[in-house]
């Protein structure tokens, strides 16, 4: 019986094999899509676009299988890929409409100090931000940081605290009232919430009425974590679904 040592590399050749196998068999299912027995054709631009889309979409699946280097390629195109749109749009969005044209393009040079008085704390921050670049100096980038973390905490607490606490008490101050599946769904979310609150009130044991008490909180979390579940596998299958009928449709030429 041979060992797993000496089966590893039989292993990776065998799928690296398989992989090769792969990559010439879509090669020739795109070649043979694209131009078909008899009427040979010029690839264009798109018919590039669609070979790329999905030679990259079946890559991706691939790690289904398990990790490989072609999975590995696509990974990092994407983050590249992410990270060179991310700065196009910074720039676009950013840095030309809010540095570049105010100081560069500015029609006069009152127009382009008084921008500069207006910009130039914001500037300094960024420049800042750069000085993670050198060991030495990477502290000053500190202040940049706590004043974001800061900012960002400001305004997101208020946000937070109005969508997920009072949002979620609105519903439960409600009065009683309308036909009976409005009252009953006001009585749900009254329960589920004073339940779930209790559930993580620890001051007194849960024993008695208070164990049934946090034991429906329970059933409520429950359902709420099994709902978001539910939320985000639809989510994927709906990624899914849109992947397969791009593959069909547009890579395959199948009318569906």
């Amino acid at each position: 019986m041979a060992s797993p040592d000496a089966e590893a590399p039989a292993r990776r050749t065998a799928e690296i094999a398989a992989l090769v196998g792969c990559v010439v068999l879509f090669l020739a299912v795109s070649a043979l899509v694209r131009w078909p027995a008899g009427a040979p054709g010029k690839l264009s631009w798109d018919g590039v676009g669609v070979f790329v889309s999905a030679g990259l979409t079946l890559i991706m699946y691939s790690f289904l299988y398990r990790d490989n280097p072609l999975f590995k390629i696509a990974e990092n195109l994407y983050v590249g890929v992410a990270l060179g749109y991310t700065a196009v749009i910074d720039w676009y969005q950013a840095l030309k409409v809010e540095i570049y044209d105010p100081l560069f393009a500015a029609p006069t040079r009152e127009a382009m100090l008084q921008a500069l008085a207006y910009r130039l704390v914001p500037i300094v921050l960024g420049f800042l931000l750069l000085t993670q670049l050198s060991r030495r100096y990477s502290w000053l980038s500190r202040y940049t940081y706590a004043l974001i973390i800061g900012w960002g905490a400001g305004i997101g607490i208020p946000i937070t605290v109005h969508t997920y606490i009072l949002q979620q008490l609105h519903p439960t101050l409600n009065p009683l009232g309308g036909d009976f599946w409005s009252v009953l769904g006001g009585v749900v979310v009254l329960v589920g919430m004073v339940s779930v609150l209790f559930y993580f009130f620890f001051s007194i044991e849960h024993k008695g009425p208070a164990r049934v008490v946090s034991r429906i909180g329970v059933w409520f979390l429950m359902v709420s974590f099994g709902a978001s579940f539910g939320y985000t596998v639809m989510g994927r299958l709906s990624l899914f679904i849109g992947r397969a009928q791009f593959l069909l449709s547009q890579w395959l030429g199948l009318s569906l």
